[in-house]
């Protein structure tokens, strides 16, 4: 029921995006769609062009070319009404340090323009595992409560569409682990929808249903996080004694793609999960002692694949 929810309403359409900036082309073909209810994983390296993207959704810059539409509407022609149903941080939220947190949403709430009360303040506070700190500078704030509160500020006005820009960004293992369980929460306890920006893949394979990967401007694939991820070969890792025998060995007998070897004597390998007993078969008998086997399906390794090489060798 939850999937056809979600494919039942586009929250978002971008068509075609590009930006320049004189001879910079930040933009050149983004497309993607995102679904009510979605943890929509916008994925990228450094540099990719998803801060511009973000930057031309939220009307910050006007794009060279492309369509964005937003709740069904065109962006530029329905700004105000757009923007009232969007919550956002962009890189990092900024406080008044020397205030109190209650003090920053008061003065961000009456600066946006919502009316909130006292009690929905607190409310939030509490959302996002502050209680108790709602009297306290904010400068006296770690950079992981700071993103908490940071999400408490864009809730506020309980917008639709909330999009974090790389909401990760500078925080221990404990931080990342508490913005992903508050990306939960409002999608599970708020039934919000959420466009979550980042390039720390493991943690978008971890909480989002749909992405969309982009590299040097262009969208280079969009869709089902699992579809798109069961579709590719595993990565498997075989350590051994004699990697060059063993990287012989397997180019003789198989269609295996040899991905390379990396240290500590173990090869890569881009092979389906039924070949690897054939192969640990294979080695063993020509005299290759198999010291161990790993294998991994994640995203790190989908999206250096496809970035890596289909992507640079349209850029070349």
């Amino acid at each position: 029921m939850a999937q056809l929810n979600n494919m039942s309403e586009k929250i978002v359409e971008v068509k075609k995006l590009a930006k320049q900036f004189g001879k910079l082309t930040a933009v050149e073909d983004v497309s993607f769609d995102v679904y009510r209810g979605d943890v929509f994983g916008f994925l990228g390296p450094n540099g990719a062009g998803k801060s511009t993207t973000i930057r031309a959704m939220l009307s910050l810059i006007t794009p060279s070319a492309g369509e964005i539409f937003l709740f069904g509407r065109e962006l530029h022609k329905n700004r105000s009404y757009i923007l009232s149903k969007i919550g956002c941080i962009v890189e990092k939220p900024d406080f008044y340090k020397y205030l109190s947190a209650e003090k920053n949403l008061e003065i961000f709430a009456r600066i946006s323009g919502s009316t909130v009360s006292k009690s929905k303040i607190h409310e939030m506070i509490e959302f996002v595992g502050l209680k108790g700190r709602e009297k306290d500078k904010v400068g006296h704030f770690s950079h992981g409560m700071k993103q908490r509160l940071g999400i408490a500020q864009t809730i506020l006005h309980d917008p639709d569409l909330i999009i974090l820009d790389e909401p990760n960004t500078g925080l221990d293992p404990q931080g990342s682990i508490d913005i992903r369980n508050l990306i939960l929460q409002l999608k599970n306890e708020r039934n919000k929808t959420i466009l979550l920006s980042s390039h720390i893949l493991s943690e978008i394979e971890i909480i989002a249903n749909r992405m969309v990967i982009i590299a040097k401007g262009r969208s280079v694939v969009q869709g089902n996080v699992a579809e798109l991820l069961n579709k590719q070969d595993l990565i498997v890792y075989f350590e051994v004694d004699q990697t060059e025998k063993a990287r012989q060995i397997i180019s003789q007998k198989s269609q295996a793609t040899v991905i390379g070897d990396i240290e500590n004597n173990v090869i890569q390998l881009q092979i389906a999960h039924q070949d690897i007993p054939q192969i640990n078969h294979w080695l063993t008998e020509n005299g290759v002692k198999v010291y161990g086997i790993d294998s991994k399906r994640k995203l790190e390794d989908y999206f250096l694949k496809l970035v890596g090489k289909d992507v640079l060798e349209k850029h070349v």
